[in-house]
């Protein structure tokens, strides 16, 4: 997996139709027990709650839940997973308390509801993508130290540190599919007097 895309915030968002309440909540998670363990203290948050609706996708094991707690089959979880799908997330849980408002609201209204309440509790969460990233560090002298801030700034080098001593030492992140480019141009604007040391690779946003 190259990239994925997820939320970056705990959010909630409140939804009412016809005195029924619907509160959309969204949190990132990256297992199933972390998906559960919020689900647990939504219940446990809205104890006198009719519903808890919630929907999950995670990375790990391509896992994908969801439950209409009792409300009419089809109406609740589905439309809750279909706006996680939608985005394109994962690693994201949503859940949809309902507290009744004394009216029912048929098929077609607790479809509109919950995905109504679900997509804001998304929007809310702030929608991110994650893209794997290669750290690297590399070391050059003064004289070329000067000539490579545009080369970096054109391939998204994210410096994340900066050492000043005999040589200049920088350290920084780069999109894996950058760091060949990277690699090249430092090469022909320094006439091959720096070497970039790759440390590893990571998700960053």
């Amino acid at each position: 997996m190259q990239s994925y895309i997820t939320v970056k915030n705990p959010s909630v968002f409140e939804y009412e139709d016809r005195k029924s309440v619907f509160i959309g909540m969204a949190m990132p998670v990256s297992t199933e027990a972390d998906a559960i363990s919020f689900i647990d203290s939504v219940k446990k948050r809205y104890p006198d709650a009719r519903h808890h609706v919630y929907a999950y996708v995670l990375r790990e094991n391509s896992t994908m839940r969801f439950t209409d707690d009792r409300e009419p089959q089809g109406t609740a979880g589905m439309p809750v997973l279909d706006v996680i799908r939608k985005n394109g997330c994962t690693d994201v849980v949503i859940v949809v308390t309902r507290y009744f408002g004394g009216t029912l609201l048929g098929t077609g209204g607790l479809v509109r509801a919950y995905t109504a309440a679900a997509i804001g509790a998304l929007e809310n969460a702030e929608i991110i993508r994650y893209d794997i990233y290669s750290s690297a560090e590399f070391e050059i002298s003064y004289s070329d130290y000067g000539k490579i801030s545009t080369v970096l700034s054109e391939v998204g080098f994210r410096i994340a540190d900066t050492i000043f001593e005999e040589n200049v030492k920088i350290s920084g992140s780069i999109l894996s599919s950058n760091f060949e480019s990277l690699s090249e141009k430092m090469t022909e604007i320094t006439s091959g007097r720096v070497e970039i040391r790759l440390l590893g690779e990571k998700f960053e946003y």
